[in-house]
């Protein structure tokens, strides 16, 4: 029987730093969904978080040797490696793996079956970069039982709250939750931002999906495709972030998700996806196109440029 989660007081939630709050996510059994009563959304990752973690301990109990670290995480790597090849097998021919600058790479999401994909190629090619990855809250807290094992793979998870989730959560706008659980929102995505910086400028690597949440198509629709819509600027939002940096070098790469024929939204199980590798938005490119002015605050244009180079790697039934 699972043991039942920890809640925060809304007197933590008020005052306890993101940091805090994680900490006691990953070390003490604690929820915040739970706390702000969306246990709901808790409960529809229970069953996943289980078969990763199940997944997880396998390969650190049926690897060694255990006293060597350095060599029994080789092994770990390897093995996880070789069976995730098998039943979750992708194609990453062509994509960068020697790449000394810092790398961020945005995908379109069309279902969870290429998150599997995204972690054998960057466990498989990619080795002892580090690599930052945003969690939507209720993976995150499926996952956070064994971070600290997912981090000695080289995958660094930090929690988000994506507008999907956000939405989903419910909370009535001027209640004591609702400003709690925004500020926390909002310092979760101020943790990401450090995170990224401090990977890219270490040569790491950090993927995200510009969408924010599952989308079965690059755009998220004709009017978004042609101009009518406004993107979610989640691509140069990151840039702005990194590019304040002056002595930042970090590039950019565009990566479309081809998913298998009749894929679902899952994970779709011995079903070959595509990761295909556009090609890369080197930072002097960036800056010199859209960093006219030194300090800008948005970039027009950027988020658009991005999608359309993902966007002309699919067939065109995937664009919008």
């Amino acid at each position: 029987m699972a043991m039942k989660k920890n809640t925060f007081t809304l007197e933590q939630l008020e005052t306890l730093p993101a940091e805090e709050i994680i900490d006691k996510i990953q070390h003490e059994n604690y929820s915040l969904l739970t706390s702000v009563g969306s246990d709901d959304l808790r409960k529809e990752m229970v069953k996943v978080g289980k078969a990763c973690n199940l997944a997880i301990n396998y390969f650190f109990r049926t690897t060694g040797p255990k006293d060597d670290p350095k060599k029994h995480i080789k092994a770990a790597r390897k093995k996880l490696v070789k069976v995730l090849s098998k039943i979750t097998p992708g194609s990453y021919k062509g994509m960068p793996h020697d790449q000394k600058n810092g790398l961020v790479v945005g995908f379109n999401h069309p279902s969870l079956g290429e998150i599997a994909r995204i972690l054998t190629m960057k466990i498989d090619i990619m080795g002892e970069k580090p690599m930052y990855f945003p969690v939507n809250l209720p993976w995150y807290e499926a996952l956070a039982p064994n971070f600290d094992r997912i981090k000695r793979l080289g995958i660094i998870i930090t929690p988000t709250i994506t507008p999907s989730t956000w939405s989903k959560m419910g909370l009535k706008e001027g209640t004591k939750v609702f400003e709690a659980t925004n500020r926390i929102k909002k310092e979760f995505r101020d943790i990401y931002t450090k995170l990224s910086h401090d990977a890219v400028k270490q040569g790491g690597v950090i993927f995200v999906a510009p969408s924010a949440t599952r989308q079965a198509t690059v755009f998220k629709n004709e009017d978004e495709y042609s101009g009518k819509e406004e993107i979610i600027p989640t691509m140069s939002m990151l840039a702005v972030k990194l590019y304040a940096d002056p002595k930042m070098k970090c590039d950019f790469l565009p990566m479309a998700i081809l998913p298998p024929a009749n894929y679902s939204r899952g994970l779709n199980f011995r079903k070959k996806y595509r990761l295909i590798p556009g090609e890369i938005m080197t930072a002097d490119y960036i800056r010199k196109k859209y960093f006219k002015d030194k300090k800008a605050k948005h970039l027009d244009g950027f988020d658009r440029e991005f999608h359309q180079r993902i966007a002309d790697q699919l067939p065109r039934k995937f664009w919008y």
